[in-house]
């Protein structure tokens, strides 16, 4: 039979400007009545657009879609699918890496409160750091130029955090050194394909002494707010053995006043 444009749309449940678009592609192929400059369809054209439509339920590019109707021997087929096949799997493994991720930072802002300027100790996981600020000020350097964007594109599996030098922490100076930048634990830099190289700073797994403060958002990282951690490491007869390393959790914005929740972990031996 012969089917009129709107007529084989409605039958097949597709749009007009669906039909116009596979015969563009050459999956459909009306015949054109030269006396009235109508198009008609028959029921090839319908098999050829429900197997069209059956590929495409797949994700598979209209392009493509357009050779396997045309002409593709099983092979092609089994080939065509099975690629859409790895390529979901990927992206399963990507969402649901995200999904975890995503879990894990909701959980770490939830306990915000809780954890709130108190001790713990905490084992830490390796981490390999990009450092790009000295202090707030950013660092022009021209290996950063080329380095920071496929860093960037590591978030938020990455993180931003702050380094202090062990000394300059114990050396009683009211505003501390420190520099900022962008890490990943070692466990979640294998997802990735970035180079390790000379300007990456590698941290190993450490026990630390752990606790969340809360630091205004444009003012340095000041002595006296990790003072109680000081206190708590002299009380317990514990040895500060390397630098600090801590993390932005979260910037949070209340009536015009940015705060950040800062994860400040202090490496440590127990001298007992």
């Amino acid at each position: 039979m012969k089917y009129s444009i709107g007529e084989f749309a409605e039958i097949l449940g597709v749009t007009v400007d669906t039909l116009r678009l596979y015969e563009r592609q050459g999956i459909i192929k009306p015949i054109k009545d030269h006396r009235n400059n109508y198009r008609y369809f028959d029921d090839l054209d319908a098999r050829n657009l429900l197997m069209s439509r059956w590929y495409r339920s797949m994700q598979i590019p209209l392009q493509d879609v357009s050779g396997l109707t045309k002409e593709a021997c099983l092979e092609d087929i089994i080939g065509k699918i099975g690629t859409m096949e790895l390529n979901l799997k990927e992206e399963i493994r990507k969402s649901t890496m995200l999904l975890n991720k995503l879990t894990e930072i909701n959980n770490g802002i939830r306990g915000i409160e809780a954890a709130l300027n108190k001790c713990i100790i905490k084992k830490t996981p390796g981490l390999y750091r990009l450092k790009q600020t000295q202090r707030n000020t950013l660092l022009t350097d021209d290996f950063l130029r080329e380095m920071v964007s496929k860093w960037m594109n590591m978030l938020p599996f990455a993180f931003y955090s702050f380094r202090i030098g062990s000394r300059e922490f114990t050396s009683r100076e009211s505003c501390l050194e420190y520099n900022w930048g962008i890490a990943i634990s070692e466990e979640e830099i294998g997802n990735f394909d970035v180079e390790i190289n000379e300007h990456i700073e590698y941290i190993s797994p450490r026990t630390c002494v752990s606790a969340v403060i809360p630091s205004p958002h444009r003012e340095y990282i000041l002595a006296d707010s990790l003072q109680f951690m000081l206190d708590y490491i002299k009380e317990n007869n514990y040895c500060i053995v390397d630098d600090i390393i801590g993390r932005i959790i979260v910037t949070e914005k209340v009536n015009y006043q940015s705060r950040s929740y800062l994860e400040v972990n202090i490496p440590i031996r127990s001298d007992e």
